[in-house]
């Protein structure tokens, strides 16, 4: 190998050790546990050259050197195989998953899966409504002069409704009205679907213009965005675990998770569903993060419905990371495909 590729094996080496032990890597250490085949002398000329880029630097207290910001940047970047999931841990998302009963449970299931399998903080983002697309209003009749309204998306059951008529409508009534809203809302963004049921009453037959006025209003309440887009989260006890890695800054980390819009801009950003982004210390935007890095990923069928990731110390195993947010990510969308 020439001798960019043995720095970078080099970088591999302090990389994997540092994330593993928590101990600065010294030249010794590196020539004992990775075969690249060169002497001591040769690996500390290759240490001092990526001290001198920035990649790596020597902590105070000792002879070894760790990661930077940077060092991790480049190491990601030219990660040319992420370790998949095993097969067994495959089928242990698969299933655990597929016992989801709802979106709810769906999303609650995926945050406890991401903390176990990366030991780090999980974070999923609810679907943003205005990306999904009506599937199906189920018209339930629940006494004379109230209906129920089930607004079903692509992204899982959004809403139901309760709606008080103030008048009688009969069955076949209730029939034209579920026809005459599927027909305005069925296979429309609900950005859009909003507009079409606003225009609803003035070409709905009279004697239903007053109904169609009073579930049109409430449809136009429950479609527009809730401006309160919520985050679940799990895993935060895992911050604890080492604390060494946020020297003096966990506290603006929890905050930081506490804040939802921080997170919430992070996962926002995720546009492809194949996608893994991955911002490491300074690279954050928010200075409250500036000691964290956050793995993250969109999820959905096809188009993306929210986000996903996880937030951790800049000393995490990346690729492990990467391998089980991404296919948490994908098995999310399959299953609220297959809703």
């Amino acid at each position: 190998m020439n001798s960019d590729e043995r720095r970078f094996a080099v970088l591999q080496a302090i990389v994997a050790d540092y994330v593993s032990t928590q101990e600065p890597v010294g030249s010794r250490a590196i020539v004992e546990r990775h075969n690249l085949g060169v002497s001591s002398a040769t690996v500390r000329n290759d240490m001092a050259a990526l001290e001198e880029d920035g990649l790596i630097a020597q902590p105070h207290t000792s002879a070894g050197r760790i990661p930077t910001d940077k060092g991790y940047r480049l190491f990601v970047d030219r990660l040319a195989s992420v370790k998949p999931l095993s097969g067994p841990e495959r089928k242990a998302v698969q299933s655990f998953l597929e016992g989801a009963v709802d979106l709810d449970d769906v999303l609650r299931r995926s945050v406890r899966l991401l903390a176990q399998l990366t030991r780090q903080v999980a974070v999923v983002q609810y679907p943003t409504l205005t990306r999904s697309t009506v599937r199906h209003l189920e018209v339930v009749q629940l006494t004379p002069a109230r209906l129920m309204l089930v607004l079903i998306t692509d992204s899982g059951r959004v809403d139901q409704r309760v709606v008080d008529l103030g008048q009688v409508v009969g069955e076949e009534e209730v029939g034209r009205l579920r026809s005459l809203l599927n027909g305005a809302l069925v296979g429309r963004k609900l950005a859009d679907a909003s507009a079409e049921v606003a225009e609803l009453p003035e070409s709905a037959p009279r004697e239903l213009r007053d109904v169609v006025v009073t579930l049109s209003t409430v449809l136009i309440e429950t479609l527009v965005e809730h401006p309160e887009e919520r985050l679940v989260l799990g895993g935060t006890a895992n911050l604890t675990r080492n604390t060494a890695d946020f020297p003096g800054s966990m506290r603006q980390i929890l905050e930081a998770l506490e804040e939802q819009v921080v997170v919430l801009k992070l996962l926002a950003s995720a546009k492809d569903p194949g996608l893994v982004t991955v911002r490491i210390g300074e690279e954050n935007e928010s200075s409250d993060l500036h000691t964290a890095s956050v793995v993250s990923i969109g999820y959905g069928p096809g188009t993306v419905l929210g986000g996903m990731g996880v937030v951790g110390p800049t000393r995490m195993d990346y690729p492990g990371t990467i391998a089980a947010v991404h296919a948490v990510a994908r098995y999310v969308g399959e299953i609220l495909t297959g809703r």
